[in-house]
């Protein structure tokens, strides 16, 4: 049987329907918003794989082309790989249910978003969250904790519930909030230099919002949802943390104080593996509960050093920020580079400046467009000390680059202020922390090594939580241990003035407005001192462009005139590519872009071209080519293509017999524009050029 729900949301009706598709799913959940639409399942496995001490979740969002009326671009006519859009979104997806799920649960499971119908208006990753909600609280798997979801922008200071794309266009904030009914558990998005306090009310508003969209999953739970399956309880020997605890707690406690990461690494592996020798004669199933026990032990004790002592594992202050050093320029050949290292974070970042051919063409649900700014985060697996193949970027290596690449979109110059395509390159070459934060800074330094006119310079910063009960301790500039095992992962980017890029991650079941108010401020007095040691090592974007990047000189002619820059066939073009060596792009509207790494070789292109679409004007003085020459005077071609006369009385201020005693075919000669007659013809005078250039005749 066919149930349906549905509430107002922003300017459309959320409707979320089951019992028509996918049938044989676990739980199956269809959501429309306009005329955008996004079928939802969750299947779960029923036996548990031996060894597994995780829990296996898959959640992967996939867009139909045939949704937006499409056929799949290229030589293969059908969906391939996952587009940067689907992954980032299928991580949008898992962010907030994967800390919901009961503890123990370790059924592999997977969610699977399929967009349908796409109406280029509404962005389906917000109906995919709800969804994959709504399919889980229908399915008999043991998540009771339903999620909602929705976009917030700003327009004219008036916050927006699930703006349009249009929409955002308007608005100075784009964010993706999803919670449960009590708090917020997932913020993704990014701000044009919002303040803290208008953030707060921005996720005060979402939060009220996305409570509508989590009644109507209560409400179709209730009509049609199965009998969950028992959440597993995990059966502890206390004898076995009774033990575990007296050998391990004071050791790990000093430890935890080694500020070297790889060492204190090794130093708890080793003492890991000295308890469990201790452990006499221990079953497989022991073993595995000796090892709970101690990464239980690892997690109380540092949460309580923080908590009671206030006491971080590097020996910081609960607002302290690592040691910062910064290199920028440090690569000979490369456009813009820099190396900034926080602690034992430390990022390489390369800016290459190009051209518009350069420019990434994106071909998506909604339309396709072009992308003159991109940045790439790479995560080696030396950084960590590890080994591992290379297989390409990761999901999280395209979050986290995606991350860092909205943090500073809004701060790059227009396309009339910086005509250039712009590639980041973060590479991570190591680890302890924070490391999409770095890109940001390390980014920015690069970019305004490379003289890009950026905005407004940008730093990040990463923030933790530990909480017990009502006590929450906000840790600034976490290290990645902190990370693992806190109570919250939120990373904040922005210049002086504002935010600019926001990722929040809750690890528990969600977080009170009024701590985030307080890890707002703190991220803020973190950033600007990490900006203050940012703009030490370079305080504003160089005057001058690497001398190994393409010069690009910006123009622009009347549309009309684009064709005697083309020629027939592309034929003066060419011509003019192939004299000076220089990369030329005409656009539709006029605009053309000259790029050439030899300057003479641009500044050459760039009068060729002039010379092609300018008018001839009255009182002018030209330089030009003798073509024909006639009885009565000689006709001079000015410019390519435009011919005048200079009469036999024009040729010199005394008399002259024959026009050859003066000019023959071929000479180059000096002369002035003195009329142009109503039919058009323009005549010419060497006379008054010599005059005006004293030259004696």
């Amino acid at each position: 049987m066919i149930e349906k729900v549905e509430t107002k949301i922003g300017k459309g009706n959320l409707i979320i329907e089951t019992g028509r598709m996918a049938k044989q799913a676990d739980g199956a959940a269809c959501v429309f918003y306009g005329d955008t639409a996004v079928l939802v399942t969750a299947v779960a496995s029923t036996a548990i794989r031996e060894g597994i001490d995780f829990l296996p979740l898959t959640v992967d969002y996939r867009e139909k082309t045939y949704a937006a009326g499409k056929i799949p671009g290229g030589f293969f006519k059908r969906e391939g790989r996952p587009s940067e859009k689907e992954t980032l979104t299928s991580r949008l997806i898992d962010r907030p249910l994967r800390p919901l799920f009961p503890e123990g649960y370790y059924n592999e499971t997977q969610i699977m978003a399929t967009v349908i119908s796409h109406d280029q208006d509404n962005d389906p990753d917000v109906l995919s969250i709800i969804g994959a909600s709504t399919a889980l609280a229908l399915s008999q798997i043991p998540f009771t904790k339903i999620v909602g979801a929705v976009r917030v922008g700003r327009i004219n200071g008036e916050f927006v519930a699930n703006p349009s794309y249009n929409d955002l266009e308007q608005s100075d904030i784009d964010l993706v909030i999803a919670g449960t009914k009590n708090a917020i558990m997932m913020v993704e998005g990014g701000a044009k230099e919002v303040d803290e306090e208008t953030m707060i009310a921005a996720l005060e508003f979402g939060h009220q919002m996305l409570k509508d969209t989590i009644a109507i999953q209560e409400e179709l739970v209730a009509r049609c949802g199965k009998f969950k399956v028992p959440a597993p309880q995990i059966l502890m020997d206390p004898a076995i943390v009774s033990q575990i605890t007296s050998l391990a707690s004071t050791k790990l406690t000093e430890i935890f104080r080694i500020t070297d990461k790889l060492k204190r690494q090794q130093e708890t592996e080793l003492l890991f593996q000295s308890v469990l020798k201790q452990v006499p004669d221990a079953t497989e199933q022991q073993v595995a509960q000796a090892t709970t026990a101690f990464q239980e032990l690892e997690r109380r004790l540092l949460r309580d050093m923080v908590l009671k002592q206030s006491l971080r594992a590097d020996g910081r202050g609960l607002k302290d920020v690592r040691p910062i050093t910064i290199e920028v320029g440090l690569l000979p050949r490369v456009h813009g580079s820099a190396l900034f290292t926080r602690g034992e974070t430390q990022a390489l970042v390369a800016t290459t400046l190009g051209t518009s051919t350069d420019e990434q063409i994106m071909d998506e649900l909604f339309g396709e467009y072009k992308k003159t700014f991109m940045l790439h985060y790479n995560f080696p697996p030396f950084s960590v000390g590890e080994v591992k193949p290379i297989r390409g970027p990761g999901r999280r290596e395209i979050g986290h680059g995606k991350l860092a690449e909205r943090s500073l979109a809004s701060m790059m110059p227009s396309g009339d202020e910086f005509p250039y395509t712009i590639r980041v390159v973060s590479d991570i070459l190591e680890s302890n922390g924070s490391s999409s934060m770095a890109t940001v800074c390390g980014a920015t330094l690069s970019l305004m090594d490379a003289g890009v006119p950026i905005k407004a310079p940008v730093a990040g910063i990463a923030m933790g939580l530990v909480q017990e009960g009502s006590t929450a301790v906000i840790l600034s500039d976490i290290l990645g241990i902190e990370d693992h095992l806190g109570d919250m992962d939120f990373k904040v980017a922005g210049s002086k003035k504002g935010i600019t890029g926001f990722q929040l991650d809750i690890k528990t079941e969600g977080l009170d407005l009024g701590v985030l108010g307080r890890a707002l401020e703190q991220a803020r007095e973190g950033r600007l001192f990490i900006l203050e040691k940012m703009l030490g090592a370079i305080a504003q974007p160089r005057a001058e462009i690497s001398r190994h990047a393409p010069k690009i000189i910006h123009m622009r002619i009347e549309p009309e005139k684009i064709r005697d820059v083309i020629g027939p066939g592309g034929r003066i073009i060419r011509g003019i590519v192939s004299e000076t060596g220089a990369e030329i792009n005409v656009e539709d509207d006029g605009r053309v872009l000259i790029a050439a790494v030899n300057p003479e070789a641009g500044e050459k292109a760039y009068n060729m071209i002039r010379a092609l679409v300018e008018d001839v004007e009255v009182g002018k003085i030209y330089t030009g080519t003798v073509k024909r020459v006639l009885k009565f005077g000689a006709f001079v071609e000015i410019l390519p293509g435009k011919e005048g006369l200079v009469h036999i009385s024009e040729l010199s201020d005394q008399r002259v017999r024959r026009v050859e005693d003066v000019l023959k075919e071929g000479d180059t000669v000096t002369v002035k524009c003195i009329e142009i007659d109503r039919q058009n013809r323009i005549n010419l005078s060497k006379r008054a050029a010599d005059i005006e250039l004293g030259v004696k005749a």
